[in-house]
């Protein structure tokens, strides 16, 4: 089949650009049917690009490590510490047992939580955190849920004491088969309804991670790269900032967290919603059973330790340092170093707490060698805080190799020229309404970007978005900003984004699962983005007039 794509491409374009599509295909296909695995897909750039004379070797192999990975590397060294400790086993029977255990409000709060700390870091991140979390919030639900409801079994059928009558002995064994068999299938309900619990939990904390990612411009990396894209072609565009990206985006995250969050309760858990008019106080004798044993287990973990005390200050340190390191509204505290503020971004303040949980002793300063200064901080014989090997056993890679992989089939289009190549095809579509062009865009977009990584899809998409736009004399922001959220709506597959591929590697649910859910809220997102661009959208960046910022497009140009 790839071949045929490849030949027919051949007909119509240059070689090169068929080359590029055809390894594009090449990968889509893989991915979706999971010939190799998923990550070894990835590395096939790596394989035909300097094959094909694209790129060369040494150029290819760049895109597969970069500021995403270093990254991603600090914060997985504080999700290892987090679980080593037991952090986040405290943290989720603590927030189970305030927030409660009807399944739906606790699916509300964990994609509340999880899309919250999204809007400020990455949300492989948000999810790399909160994922641990989550999956001990379920073990702990389904144990309560067993334990609450575990009878005492007599599967022999022997009965205390000595009956001396046969007709009272029929009349109990009879009891105690039909008992028996009533609670075969209550079991097997149970576990059913667990097993649906854990796959709308997780697939809920991947749908929030990248339904806050596109609240804020550092959200995630499609914002980061349409902003920079935005000033390096527009440079006296003024339009997008902190405060104004946020007040078009927060509603569409409100909305679409809403919905999915009531998508996911009515696809996996049921269709009863009499909970939202219920009062909270009205438990039932299983949700009180459930919370009884979470209560009991959570005091189990005694007092707080010395080790989770310190993870926990890493990990606000951490977020308050992402926070404040350049607002947008206000300067940050990366405007210290005016000359080199550009040389620090997020990847080295998770760099720097990441590597210093490998210094600082687990248990407080060795005092085996009280006379030398420097071991009354750290001993080689003393215990970090983790370790290389607590660490690599928890490094995603190939979450890793996706993202690289997902970089480099970006640069190759570019280098290309496919990206140049499709702007040519897309040129009619300014005989339509702007909403059909706009709403067309989306649709490409977002069935790109699941079977490509979102910064390879809005990589490719904004040099050929913004001359279409200029062509048919539309404000260009009324097709890129539209464009680059889009790219975060990637809810089919695992290798749709990390995030899915993060929740995905925990075995709770499959791609069916996935595709099942992403459909519908893959509608939830361009319908409500449309609705904004619509409405709201329109006098906040003045959509409807071509601003003078941008060129006028000259059809008479070769």
């Amino acid at each position: 089949v790839c071949v045929c794509v490849c030949v027919c491409v051949c007909v119509c374009v240059c070689v090169c650009e068929a080359e590029c599509g055809f390894v594009m295909m090449l990968m889509a296909i893989y991915w979706v049917t999971e010939v190799i695995p998923l990550s070894m897909t990835a590395m096939l750039p790596a394989i035909l690009f300097p094959l094909f004379g694209i790129m060369s070797s040494s150029n290819v192999a760049k895109e597969y490590f970069n500021n995403f990975h270093f990254l991603l590397v600090g914060v997985v060294c504080l999700a290892t510490s987090i679980e080593k400790w037991g952090l986040h086993r405290r943290v989720a029977l603590r927030l189970v047992t305030l927030v409660g255990v009807n399944p739906a409000w606790l699916l509300l709060g964990f994609m509340s939580g999880c899309a919250f700390l999204s809007m400020w870091v990455q949300n492989t991140s948000a999810v790399t955190m909160v994922m641990p979390i989550v999956d001990a919030v379920l073990q702990q639900i389904l144990k309560a849920n067993e334990e609450g409801y575990s009878g005492e079994d007599n599967p022999t059928l022997e009965l205390d004491g000595t009956c001396t009558n046969s007709i009272l002995y029929f009349i109990k064994a009879q009891n105690i088969i039909k008992s028996a068999a009533e609670n075969v299938p209550t079991a097997s309900c149970r576990r059913r309804q667990g097993r649906m619990l854990c796959k709308a939990m997780c697939i809920g904390i991947a749908y929030s991670s990248s339904i806050g990612g596109i609240t804020t411009l550092p959200g995630t990396s499609a914002n980061l790269i349409f902003s920079e894209y935005l000033n390096h072609v527009y440079p006296d565009c003024n339009s997008i900032n902190f405060a104004n990206w946020l007040l078009l985006c927060l509603p569409i995250s409100v909305i679409m967290l809403l919905l999915t969050w009531f998508w996911l309760y009515w696809l996996f858990i049921g269709s009863d919603f009499k909970f939202l008019w219920q009062c909270r106080g009205e438990q039932s004798d299983r949700e009180r059973a459930v919370k009884k044993v979470l209560e009991d287990e959570y005091k189990k973990l005694g007092a707080i330790s010395s080790q989770e005390i310190f993870t926990g200050v890493v990990f606000v340190v951490m977020v308050l340092l992402w926070l404040t390191r350049s607002p947008g509204f206000v300067p940050g505290w990366g405007s210290l170093f005016p000359h080199k503020s550009n040389y620090i971004t997020d990847a080295t303040v998770a760099l720097v707490l990441g590597v210093l949980l490998f210094f600082v002793p687990a248990h407080g300063p060795s005092r085996k060698y009280a006379s030398v200064p420097v071991n009354m901080f750290f001993s080689l014989n003393s215990e970090a805080m983790i370790s290389w090997k607590e660490f690599q056993a928890s490094m995603p890679w190939q979450v890793a190799l996706l993202v690289g992989g997902g970089f480099a089939l970006a640069k190759g289009a570019e280098e290309s020229g496919l990206s140049l190549w499709v702007a040519r095809l897309m040129t009619p579509l300014g005989d339509l309404p702007v909403l059909a062009t706009v709403t067309i865009a989306c649709l490409i977009v977002t069935t790109l970007t699941e079977v490509t990584s979102n910064a390879a899809t809005i990589t490719i998409f904004l040099p050929i978005l913004s001359p279409l736009a200029e062509a048919i004399h539309v404000n260009p922001l009324y097709i890129l900003i539209p464009a680059t959220l889009c790219t975060s709506f990637s809810f089919l597959l695992p290798v749709s984004n990390p995030p899915n591929a993060v929740v995905y590697a925990y075995g709770h649910i499959t791609i069916m699962d996935m595709v099942k859910a992403g459909l519908g809220v893959n509608t939830i997102g361009v319908l409500s983005l449309l609705l904004a661009m619509a409405t709201w959208g329109i006098p906040l960046f003045s959509l409807d007039t071509y601003p003078e910022w941008a060129p006028t497009f000259n059809s008479t140009t070769p």
